[in-house]
Parts: C-alpha cells; sequence; structure tokens
C-alpha cells in the first residue's frame, strides 16, 4: 500500500520537525495537536524553517512554499481519518499518554492505517499491544532537529510485520532520513550510548573533574563529537533526559541510575533550551 498520506500527532519541537520533513518530501500531512495556541505557535516555527532553507539556499522559494502548503493543522484527528496512511506519535515520552493516543488512533482510523511512534526509549512491542493492529505498529525515532540530522532509527516490535518495517524504511527515505532498521530492546541503539555518555558527564561535572564548557569542549575535540553532552542535553530537554534514564534505569540496571546532579537541575526547573536555562544559562546576552 502506498503512503501518501500522513498525521504527525503532537505539534511541539519533535512533531513539527517530522512534519516538516515529511512535507519537504512530499507528503500531505496533518499535524495535530489538542491546543490551538499549539497549533499556532508550530505554523510560526515551520514557516520559519521553511524561510531559513531558503536563506541558506537548502530549498527554494517555490519548492518552500509547495512544501508548505501541503500541511494542514488540527484539533480533531476524525476529520482526516479516513484518508490517512500512517500516523506518527510525537507526544512526550511518557507511557500513558502514548497508550492513550495509540488506543484512540486504533478506533478512528481504517484498518490499513500504519501507526509509528516517535520514542527513544520505550516498547514499541508494548505501544503495539495497546491497538488491535500490533502488526501495523512500530517506532521511528527520529532526532533533535529533524530537519538537520540524518538519521531515523526504526525499531520493529515483536508482532511488527516485514510489511510494515519495509513500508516505513521507504517513508524514511523519501523524507531524505538514512534509516537502521533493528529489533526491540530498551533504550535501542542511540539512546543507550547518548545516555550513557551524558550521564557521565554529570557525574564528571558533580566531582569537579571539569567545568561544563570544558567537558563539552574535550568530548568535542577528543571524541570527534558534534555536539558535547551538556550542549545536547540541554538541546533535547534535561527532563526528557532523565525520564530516558530512568526507563533504562528501570529495564536494563545499576548503570543506568541517574546522576543525583542530574535530578537536582530538573527539580530546579532547569531543563535546557527551552526554559532558558539547563546546564547554560540562554538568557545572558
Amino acid at each position: 500500500m502506498p503512503i501518501e498520506k500522513i498525521l504527525v500527532v503532537g505539534s511541539g519541537i519533535m512533531g513539527r520537525g517530522i512534519a516538516y520533513v515529511a512535507a519537504v518530501g512530499g507528503y500531505q500531512v496533518a499535524i495535530q495537536d489538542v491546543s490551538l495556541e499549539a497549533l499556532e505557535n508550530a505554523k510560526k516555527e515551520i514557516g520559519i524553517t521553511f524561510d531559513t532553507g531558503i536563506t541558506k539556499g537548502k530549498i527554494s522559494k517555490e519548492e518552500a512554499e509547495q512544501s508548505f502548503s501541503r500541511i494542514t493543522f488540527i484539533v480533531d484527528p476524525g476529520t482526516v481519518a479516513a484518508d490517512t496512511d500512517l500516523v506518527i506519535e510525537a507526544v512526550p515520552e511518557v507511557m500513558s499518554i502514548k497508550k492513550s493516543v495509540f488506543e484512540k488512533m486504533d478506533q478512528i482510523m481504517p484498518e490499513r492505517t500504519l501507526l509509528a511512534t516517535n520514542t527513544s526509549t520505550m516498547s514499541p512491542t508494548e505501544i503495539g499491544s495497546y491497538t488491535n493492529r500490533p502488526d501495523k505498529v512500530i517506532a521511528m525515532h527520529f532526532f533533535n532537529p529533524v530537519p538537520k540530522m540524518k538519521l531515523v532509527e526504526i525499531i520493529r516490535g515483536l508482532e511488527t510485520s516485514d510489511e510494515t518495517a519495509q513500508a516505513i524504511e521507504k517513508v524514511a527515505g523519501k523524507m531524505g532520513k538514512e534509516s537502521v532498521m533493528i529489533n526491540e530492546f530498551p533504550g535501542f541503539v542511540t539512546s543507550r550510548i547518548s545516555s550513557l555518555v551524558g550521564n557521565e558527564a554529570f557525574h564528571m561535572l558533580m566531582e569537579g573533574v571539569g567545568t561544563a564548557e570544558e567537558i563539552d569542549r574535550a568530548i568535542e575535540l577528543g571524541l570527534n563529537y558534534p555536539m558535547g553532552p551538556f550542549k545536547l542535553g540541554d538541546l533535547v530537554g534535561l527532563d526528557t533526559r532523565l525520564k530516558n534514564l530512568e526507563y533504562m534505569h528501570q529495564t536494563l540496571g545499576e548503570r543506568f541510575r541517574p546522576s543525583p546532579l542530574l535530578v537536582k537541575y530538573v527539580k530546579a526547573g532547569r531543563l535546557g533550551r527551552k526554559t532558558g536555562k539547563g546546564v547554560y544559562d540562554y538568557n545572558q546576552s
């Protein structure tokens, strides 16, 4: 079954990024959120992304206008259900929220519709169990910022069919992404490594090994990482990083126990760029 129309559930930074690359890839895209204010913000931010692409010569003005015209912004997913070929969920990394989304999508979407979760750690097998179509459920782990990052990590659940996996691989390719196909295990590949590095960096900061700037610089220049662990954590959100570590601590054991300093930052509301302050202060001129 060819995939032509995509519904993205959630209009936050990941959802709007996914909607952007899907539209540029030629798909008709609906982006859904319960908040009109959130949808207006998403429309504004997607427009800025297109404008930046034009300025940098990555997309022509005509291509940007055509792509933007393929995106609609909706509150009620039922208005597009009949024509939706693929749903990509991009809500917070809280299983109860994902459960609610997938139960609803399973109820209102046609039997043919594939359901994907943009999760960095959680089980597509468990998420698939909340539906009557576990063979059509899969994880598509996009990376932030979605328009710039090359990879989509595709994770098969226990019941995911070959047909579903092949269809999602084609979707990722049409979005301009490289993909890796892996079997489910908590944290997958990238989140396990990234969380370990980020957590160890917090341990080193807590121990006084170096400043955040020095640790980031050492990782960037010494290990050739494009972005140090603190810069990345602030970009992703320290609350998201903590949730990932808590989930992997629960499922994979003691080596993923969150650093006490990371826990303290989150309790203080220092979540990163989205709050203006994380490890670094983004309110300074």
